[in-house]
């Protein structure tokens, strides 16, 4: 099962076949927060997680049943449920969205510079699509730097050592477990300089050529070799596009211009202490708006 829903369902070619759903999927979700905006008549107080999180269950419900629920349809329970039962194949983008997003209110500067690419590779009179993202260059240096200091899932299933070796001048037995600390690998000032400091422009210089993909040890945030994330591909692609696709749409603040708690919980998954809750307003002209989520 676990090879068929690899090979099938989470491959990055079955992934490229279903970038009309996420496409489609992105700009059903604006559509129905800016009518929500337009009715409120002012800044809309979106609760951010809640809201990738729809977004990403959706894309999920649409790629193996077809169908989608949205907001006030009465599917609030049946939509409950099953959040519940695909949490684990959405949790962890979700998180990776939402500590992105928090990570580039701390830092104007940077948030700007994502919106400053978007307009000049994408504009304002249309949309952002996937077959945008590759322009993006900037938004994906924030997204890796994000995973780097927030990554989704800092300690990832152990490995057991099938037979004795020698591993950094110590003898190890084999069946020894090892769980890799990838939160602090990834903080590792013998690797990175300025390691707890948010600098996006790492990966377009000194780290240029440092993926996300496994291949590169000293940034693992979906682990590596054959037990890495079988949905790797689906939580790029939808982190990249949400992302984009938010930040072209809307200018967001948060409440009073405070900075964001960035307080995590600590666990399988890593998630931020408390909700992200932002101020939004359009930043597209009104038509561009309404053809963009028409």
């Amino acid at each position: 099962m676990h090879k068929i829903t690899v090979s099938e369902l989470l491959s990055t070619r079955r992934a490229e076949q279903l970038r009309g759903i996420r496409d489609s999927e992105v700009q059903s979700s604006l559509k129905e927060l800016y009518g929500t905006l337009v009715e409120n008549r002012g800044d809309l107080l979106v609760e951010m997680k809640e809201w990738f999180g729809n977004m990403n269950l959706n894309v999920i419900l649409r790629t193996v049943a077809g169908k989608r629920y949205g907001v006030g349809n009465g599917d609030e329970e049946r939509m409950r449920v099953r959040r519940t039962l695909i949490a684990a194949a959405t949790d962890t983008t979700t998180v990776t969205m939402t500590w992105a997003l928090s990570v580039l209110l701390n830092n104007r500067d940077a948030l700007k510079k994502v919106q400053d690419e978007l307009d000049e590779h994408v504009g304002m009179e249309k949309g952002v699509n996937e077959s945008d993202i590759n322009k993006l260059v900037y938004l994906q240096a924030v997204v890796k730097e994000s995973m780097r200091l927030y990554a989704a899932a800092p300690l990832p299933g152990p490995r057991e050592f099938t037979s004795d070796c020698t591993l950094g001048g110590y003898h190890i037995q084999a069946g020894t477990r090892l769980i890799l600390n990838i939160w602090k690998m990834q903080r590792d000032p013998r690797v990175w300089e300025n390691p707890l400091e948010f600098e996006p422009e790492r990966f377009l210089t000194t780290h240029k050529g440092v993926d996300v993909k496994g291949q590169h040890f000293e940034l693992l945030p979906f682990g590596g070799g054959r037990r890495s994330c079988p949905g790797m591909s689906f939580a790029l692609q939808m982190t990249h596009l949400a992302l984009a696709a938010f930040l072209q749409a809307f200018k967001v603040t948060t409440p009073n211009n405070e900075p964001v708690d960035m307080s995590p919980v600590f666990g399988l998954t890593f998630m931020k202490a408390t909700p992200l809750e932002v101020l939004i307003q359009p930043r597209l002209p009104h038509q561009s708006l309404l053809n963009y989520v028409s």
